[in-house]
């Protein structure tokens, strides 16, 4: 067992690494089970996941919006960022459901701003492999084509 002061000092450490950047579950676990003891450790996430520091959905949406205004990616690299930080599929795949409409807008637009951009130095097909193999879905790759036709 742990003292109250041990948790609250673990916490606060926890505390900063969480507010420095938002974290997911994940994320924490991994960062700090090898420096606090493990019922403790589960003991602050519990405390944290309540007072709504820790919150894996709302890590899922502000990573996305980060993404849409940040990069150009496809849907699927989405999706593989997310599971890298440790996100339960389940979850991500929920909210890629529920913003279906907004996330496949966005994969168009990032397929046909990648299209522009390589327009000037790759040829057609080029492009749809490298659109492609970077995960794009194929009806996002017919369109991003024709905008630059």
């Amino acid at each position: 067992m742990y003292t109250l002061e041990e948790f609250d000092k673990e916490k606060t450490r926890v505390l900063k690494y969480i507010m420095f950047k938002k974290r997911s579950e994940y994320e924490v676990r991994n960062k700090f089970s090898k420096t606090i003891e493990e019922s403790l450790l589960e003991d602050i996430i519990e405390y944290l996941k309540e007072a709504g520091y820790i919150n894996d959905r709302d890590y899922i949406e502000r990573l996305i919006n980060e993404f849409i205004s940040l990069k150009n990616l496809s849907l699927k690299e989405v999706k593989y960022k997310l599971m890298s930080k440790g996100i339960n599929t389940n979850l991500i795949e929920d909210y890629m459901y529920s913003h279906s409409d907004e996330l496949e807008e966005y994969e168009q637009n990032s397929a046909t701003h990648i299209a522009i951009k390589k327009s000037t130095s790759m040829e057609e097909d080029e492009i749809k492999n490298f659109l492609y193999k970077k995960g794009y879905r194929l009806e996002s790759i017919k369109n991003a084509i024709d905008e630059i036709k």
